[in-house]
């Protein structure tokens, strides 16, 4: 059975990653040891923890209470300076490692982690719970000889209202930093992999205030078997937003993956002249992401190439959609701007 430390706890450690390791912990039986979940975060956050948690101040004093053969470590701060976080844990003797995404945000810093996890031989899973999404695996079984013949495109649309997070914190830099990582690691399962054909992104403004690159992002890419994807993400929405939509020689299928933690349930609608289904079904893809990953790891060494491997060619598109919309890997700081009138748009 297995320990776990969670680094930073913050949205993603705090908010989603320890809620679904509680519960699995009443409920995947053999995988997890009866101790206490560690924390260590680098921010001071008063917030009342649950029992089950004992935070510490340092990850020296972590190690100090931990075998690293026998613990797995959430990595849950910010992209940015992440190779430098991987290092400290790898000195300290820590591989087991699950890194929530992006796994950086400029190439320099993707060269240095990728060079630590191979130097260490670290086991390195990225957080990509769509990979482990119900919803995925029907549209994978769909490509991979369904009734409804050949892939040919795919669009995703991802859009929610990500105002306060974008005008207080700085760990996502772009808004292909956001909500595209998971998008673009399923279509690359669906499709294989591609090239960047056309990237573009926007500037987010409110209040008075302008976070350049943050309001939404476009990503469309040429797959080398020649389907298409399109991948869309809209930071200004009013509403939320996961559809994916994938065009086949003889019918579509659009798939919506659950919109938040509060109702967890997906949906997918295929439509051919054959066939007309409907399904809606449970999708807790973070929980069974991390039971899976969890699994693996008590089967034995977890080889950087299986995980990791796939999840760097995915940053390293992103970075190329970077270069190609013209925003800095490092997008500028908030600024403000001087008041503006509403936009009209003209509706044809």
């Amino acid at each position: 059975m297995l320990r776990t430390l969670i680094v930073g706890l913050g949205r993603a450690g705090a908010g989603l990653h320890l809620p679904v390791l509680l519960r699995l912990r009443r409920t995947a039986v053999g995988l997890f040891a009866p101790a206490p979940v560690l924390a260590v975060d680098p921010a001071a956050r008063p917030a009342q923890l649950p029992a089950e948690l004992r935070r510490l101040p340092t990850l020296a004093a972590a190690r100090a209470e931990l075998d690293p053969a026998r613990t797995v470590v959430h990595v849950c701060t910010p992209p940015r300076a992440r190779a430098a976080l991987v290092a400290e844990l790898a000195e300290l003797g820590f591989e087991r490692l699950i890194l929530e995404k992006p796994l950086a945000t400029d190439p320099a810093d993707l060269a240095a982690l990728a060079a630590l996890v191979h130097r260490h031989r670290l086991q390195v899973a990225v957080v990509a719970p769509w990979l482990a999404s119900a919803l995925t695996d029907r549209l994978t079984t769909l490509v991979r000889g369904g009734p409804l013949g050949e892939l040919r495109r795919i669009a995703v649309r991802q859009h929610k209202p990500r105002f306060r997070r974008s005008l207080t914190t700085d760990g996502h830099p772009t808004a292909f930093d956001v909500e595209l990582p998971h998008s673009l690691g399923v279509v690359l399962r669906l499709a294989g992999d591609a090239e960047v054909a056309a990237a573009s992104c926007h500037d987010l403004r409110a209040a008075g205030r302008l976070r350049p690159g943050l309001g939404g992002a476009r990503l469309l890419l040429a797959h080398h078997g020649g389907v298409r994807s399109e991948l869309v993400s809209d930071l200004t929405s009013p509403v939320r937003e996961r559809r994916i939509t994938l065009r086949f020689a003889h019918g579509t299928a659009t798939g919506h993956y659950p919109g938040s933690a509060d109702d967890e349930y997906a949906q997918l609608r295929v439509d051919s002249q054959r066939l007309q289904l409907r399904e809606v079904f449970p999708d807790d893809s973070l929980g069974s992401y991390l039971q899976r990953t969890y699994a693996r790891f008590l089967a034995g060494p977890l080889a950087p190439e299986r995980e990791f491997a796939p999840q760097l060619r995915a940053v390293q598109l992103l970075g190329a959609a970077k270069a190609l919309s013209g925003i800095a890997a490092t997008a500028p700081a908030l600024t403000a701007v001087a008041p503006c009138e509403p936009e009209l748009t003209r509706v044809h």
